[in-house]
């Protein structure tokens, strides 16, 4: 019960310095596993009937963690009237994270309400390299240093649609991500008592989550050398083990400009360009357990995508490149991606 009296910045820290260690999450901050700079700009819709193997491999890195105004923060102080008012806690972050996600598609051959069916299962590995520390200026304090490689949560989605017309692609799909990937909590000492937060070596995140998502794209000519994209995914979160907070629900918006350019007279070798970026906000409040109900995250990403596809081949490689900007309550960081699909 003591814990339970802490002061709301104090719990906040800690639990968030304890988050960044989990390496399976979104953007390596935020309480969700989606994450907006992972999928190329036209992967959000069926493609042509068949199976495929692709391979996404993403680097997040940060050394800044933002305050609910979007401010970088290196200390907090405890305001009254919890524990030992005035006890100022300096916060150091460096985080490097990379996930190895690869994907098995299936587009089948089907017809469900007008729209081709499909469906993808994706596990994930994650190696999360992460330092940091809560020095407390009155005696208390404690400082941790990870690095691990292991299973991470999996994503499933038994359910994709795909409605195609000439000029525009819309598709919809349900899917959910298992906590099947390495999770512990852990125990820490705090003025006035103890907290239960999950281990800095994480890479699964301790909870399930339903994912909603609706995509379309526009194609101002009928070759689909261009394409403008837009995706909004909805993330619902399970109570988390161990701690017993329920994240808030998540909203994220994507966006991209794909343009496809000819290195080869017959097209069979397509450069794909254009900018992307993404858009995330916490739209529920967190509940439960030590959960802060006026804290809600958010961020935003710009960034881009150029690639090669080889068409006699059935292969497209992108690379993708992020910088996070206005993240609140939160770290904030760059990512990039190289994506590899291939059709089998």
């Amino acid at each position: 019960m003591e814990a339970m009296m802490m002061n709301k910045n104090l719990l906040r820290l800690i639990l968030a310095t304890a988050l960044i260690g989990a390496g399976g999450r979104a953007d390596a901050g935020d309480p969700g596993h989606y994450v907006g700079g992972l999928m190329g700009t036209r992967d959000y819709f069926v493609p042509p009937e068949g199976f495929y193997a692709a391979v996404y491999n993403y680097f997040y890195t940060s050394d800044r963690y933002n305050d609910q105004n979007g401010n970088r923060t290196g200390s907090i102080t405890i305001d009254p009237p919890g524990p030992r008012p005035g006890t100022t806690i300096s916060a150091d972050v460096n985080l490097d994270m990379y996930v190895l996600a690869p994907a098995f598609i299936w587009s089948s051959p089907w017809k469900v309400l007008g729209a081709r069916y499909a469906a993808y299962i994706t596990p994930t590995f994650a190696n999360n390299n992460f330092a940091g520390a809560l020095n407390l200026s009155q005696g208390f304090g404690g400082s941790g240093s990870q690095s691990s490689f292991a299973l991470g949560d999996m994503f499933v989605e038994p359910l994709w649609l795909g409605w195609s017309l000439p000029h525009w692609d819309v598709s919809a799909g349900y899917g959910f991500y298992a906590p099947v990937g390495k999770y512990s909590t852990d125990t820490i000492a705090v003025p006035g008592g103890s907290v239960t937060v999950p281990d800095s070596s994480n890479v699964g995140l301790g909870y399930w989550t339903q994912q909603f998502q609706g995509a379309a794209a526009w194609y101002p000519m009928t070759n689909r050398a261009t394409a403008v994209t837009l995706a909004l995914t909805y993330n619902y979160n399970s109570e988390q083990q161990g701690t017993d907070i329920t994240f808030g629900q998540i909203l994220w918006l994507n966006w991209g400009i794909s343009q496809y350019l000819p290195l080869k007279k017959d097209n069979s070798l397509l450069l794909e360009v254009g900018p992307a970026g993404y858009y995330e906000w916490q739209i529920s409040d967190s509940t439960g357990g030590l959960a802060d109900p006026d804290s809600r995250t958010s961020v935003s990403g710009i960034g881009g995508q150029i690639g090669v596809t080889y068409v006699p081949w059935d292969l497209i490689v992108n690379f993708r490149g992020f910088y996070e900007y206005a993240a609140e309550e939160r770290v904030q960081g760059a990512s990039f991606g190289i994506n590899i699909v291939k059709k089998l």
